[in-house]
């Protein structure tokens, strides 16, 4: 079996990387660090109508059907080009409402059309983007609810994913979501996010290795950064079935492996990349810093590396 995108698949990247790349997404990262949404916005509305929050939403409300493999392939170019926002967290929403209500009827059109941006956190935690966001869910203990507002913005380790606390309360949306899908479902959009966001690191860094010089000849020449670079390589490679896999079964133990595999691939190639870009890959205005953070901080989003092993080890038990 060949877990390849096919030709729609492929132009359909294609067309994403065009679009990003015409963007300049690191000024875009830049504002939103800032806490200057208009750009970002701006970009957030063209990704969907590129159709990326169609692919998990319902045809009855503006998607085009849930499209695991599709939603990865759009996934990878999103963090190829480090785009900001509550990516994710809009994936995990729109799995919430797997059956016809009000609340669906509502919440899922202007989700698909990039009219709304949706954030999603449990109750006590800290939401990705609420300053930003316009639909705040919160995953309480009696069951989803609409935050009515969120509490002060604080950083992080990525300066483009700014948190916050959801207010307490709010209109309560269902009694019982599906949480575990929703879950498996920002599982899968973090995997593909963080091998894009590996993928970008190994190709600027193979790029500046044959620019930077040592003994008047490029470092790419040495053997030793052969080596590093071969073994970044290898480890995305090794994630990319993996993923396609996972998005083709979306069973949670696939998508939970997939996770672990690309989140560690990139974490080292993020290792590799600073080894060998020297002190300026330590600089915050160097490019590169934007997908050296993003590298880590996705490293533990929507579950750690120890969280997914589990997961996987707990599914082989039941299997035997």
């Amino acid at each position: 079996m060949h877990f390849l995108p096919d030709t729609e698949q492929r132009a359909f990247a294609a067309s994403l990387d065009a679009m990003l790349t015409a963007a300049d997404t690191p000024s875009v990262v830049r504002d939103w660090s800032r806490g200057d949404h208009a750009r970002g916005r701006a970009l957030w509305s063209r990704i969907a109508k590129a159709g990326v929050f169609s692919l998990v939403v319902p045809e009855e409300y503006g998607g085009v059907g849930v499209r695991p493999v599709e939603l990865a392939v759009a996934f990878v170019e999103l963090g190829r080009h480090a785009v900001p926002g509550p990516l994710m967290e809009t994936v995990a929403a729109a799995a919430l409402f797997t059956e016809p209500s009000p609340a669906a009827k509502r919440l899922l059109p202007p989700l698909a059309s990039g009219e709304a941006m949706t954030t999603l956190a449990y109750e006590g935690a800290y939401a990705l983007d609420a300053d930003v966001a316009t639909t705040r869910l919160s995953l309480a203990p009696d069951g989803l609810r609409l935050a009515p507002g969120h509490g002060p913005v604080r950083p992080s380790l990525d300066p483009a994913r700014r948190l916050a606390p959801l207010a307490p309360g709010g209109e309560l949306l269902t009694a019982a979501p599906p949480v575990e899908r929703a879950l498996t479902h920002a599982r899968l959009a973090t995997a593909a996010q963080v091998l894009g966001v590996g993928i970008a690191l190994l190709d600027k860094t193979v790029a500046y290795v044959k620019q930077r010089t040592q003994f008047g000849v490029p470092i790419a020449s040495f053997q030793a950064v052969k080596h590093r670079l071969a073994d970044a390589k290898i480890a995305l490679e090794f994630a990319r079935p993996l993923l396609f896999g996972a998005a083709l079964t979306m069973a949670p133990a696939d998508v939970a492996a997939a996770k672990v595999t690309a989140c560690e691939a990139a974490y080292a190639t993020a290792r590799t990349a600073l080894q060998l870009h020297g002190a300026i890959g330590y600089t915050a205005e160097y490019d590169l810093s934007l997908w050296l953070t993003k590298a880590r901080a996705l490293r533990t989003a929507w579950g750690g590396p120890r969280e997914c092993r589990a997961l996987v080890v707990s599914a082989g038990d039941r299997r035997w």
